[in-house]
């Protein structure tokens, strides 16, 4: 069923949803709010945007022109609704392709700053028999996985541009490593807590094309305080607290 929300904590955006798909998550709220984004920035991509959650956060952040990119038609067609309601047709930009052909539509070395919220498993047999379903799109890599993502940043971003992704711990070095071999700079890291007694469950990685050396390990982000409320670092996100 498609219903339109108020996106989590943001007060006066709305985003449009099918409840019976896979929903945006408090993921997409921290990578929106990782990303450094300077006045200058121009150009920023969002890969696979699902209905633009990444986008309409970064409108609140930034005047640059922002363009999210959305294979699946059906979710393409919430996104298209969510920045129509929110009337920011002039500065955000939903495209139905396929991330992985974005080179016919945009110049090589174009974007400042290209973020992705990716989907985080790998692909298995258990995965392959939904393929085409719009969960396991968002949650597998069914049709994009980090490799893609880290080719198009190469080719896409200006030199020194930024790339921001949210990913599962459980597959830092594996990610580290990629990007250092497709000349991404890892720049920053920030591990997400559920709970201060918890395991860190999302990561946040920033990278820099052709950047130097040098890595910062940002201080822990816990999501809920021990009552079960989100924590006033959480808080300061959402732009009403």
């Amino acid at each position: 069923m498609e219903v339109s929300n108020d996106l989590l904590g943001y007060k006066d955006l709305k985003i449009v949803q099918n409840t019976d798909w896979f929903s945006f998550s408090l993921d997409s709220v921290l990578l929106a709010n990782f990303i450094k984004i300077k006045k200058s920035d121009k150009l920023i991509m969002d890969l696979g945007t699902g209905n633009a959650p990444i986008p309409l956060i970064l409108s609140t952040r930034t005047k640059a022109k922002i363009h999210g990119l959305e294979i699946q038609k059906e979710v393409f067609e919430l996104a298209q609704k969510s920045i129509s309601i929110n009337k920011l047709c002039d500065q955000i930009d939903i495209i139905n392709i396929d991330a992985n052909d974005v080179s016919s539509l945009y110049e090589t070395d174009s974007f400042d700053i290209i973020t992705s919220n990716p989907p985080y498993f790998k692909i298995n047999n258990n995965s392959l028999r939904n393929s085409n379903d719009q969960k396991s799109i968002a949650r597998h890599e069914v049709k994009i996985n980090i490799d893609d993502i880290l080719r198009i940043a190469k080719k896409m971003l200006k030199n020194n541009g930024i790339l921001g992704i949210v990913h599962r711990p459980e597959r830092l070095i594996e990610i580290l490593i990629k990007m250092k071999s497709y000349n991404i700079e890892p720049k920053r890291i920030q591990f997400i807590y559920p709970k201060k007694s918890g395991e860190a469950n999302i990561m946040l990685i920033e990278g820099s094309k052709n950047g130097n050396e040098g890595l910062k390990i940002m201080p822990p982000l816990y999501v809920y305080d021990s009552e079960g409320n989100y924590t006033d670092d959480v808080k300061s996100m959402f732009g009403e607290w």
